[in-house]
């Protein structure tokens, strides 16, 4: 039913690299988050770009993995729909909604890349995305090939912190 680019074992392999996560009431469908934490906005960019935090999401391993197993539960039901349909309704479900927090959790990584360049260095968004159309290689490549092209505006690390200065011996 499902036509899967990936073989079942480039799944696994896939999600391997994630962290199983405990049932959860609230996201039930979900099943894998990444091991590293995102790191905060102020660290610098390419401290975040190795952490990946701007890596490909890892809900599309786990829709691959749903659609595996309701590939699965279609042999068994012997290409019997109605059959089909009462006993993968939950796994529907899961996909569905895994569908949904990818295409958000893409745009959203997205977007803050795009952010996260132009506060970074001396350029707009258009000249991001149009570097990003040029670039074949990985995002660190995308990083190396920006800092070249244009400068950075401010390092403005470490930050200043607020509150009453330290006292001076």
């Amino acid at each position: 039913m499902f036509d899967i680019p990936l073989t079942r074992k480039e799944v696994d392999k896939q999600l391997s690299q994630y962290q199983k996560i405990n049932y959860n009431q609230f996201r039930w469908w979900r099943s894998y988050q990444p091991k590293n934490k995102p790191l905060d906005n102020r660290k610098p960019l390419r401290d975040r770009i190795f952490n990946g935090d701007f890596d490909y999401s890892c809900y599309k391993a786990q829709i691959y993995l749903v659609e595996y197993q309701l590939n699965d539960l279609l042999k068994e039901c012997d290409n019997d729909y109605q059959k089909y349909l009462e006993k993968g309704a939950v796994q529907l479900a899961r996909r569905k909604r895994l569908i949904e927090d990818f295409e958000k959790d893409e745009s959203e990584r997205l977007s803050s890349l795009i952010t996260a360049f132009t506060h970074h260095f001396r350029c707009n968004k258009e000249q991001v995305e149009e570097e990003m159309l040029n670039c074949s290689g990985e995002l660190i490549d995308l990083y190396y090939i920006i800092e070249e092209k244009y400068k950075i505006v401010h390092m403005p690390y470490p930050l200043k912190r607020r509150g009453r200065p330290k006292k001076v011996i």
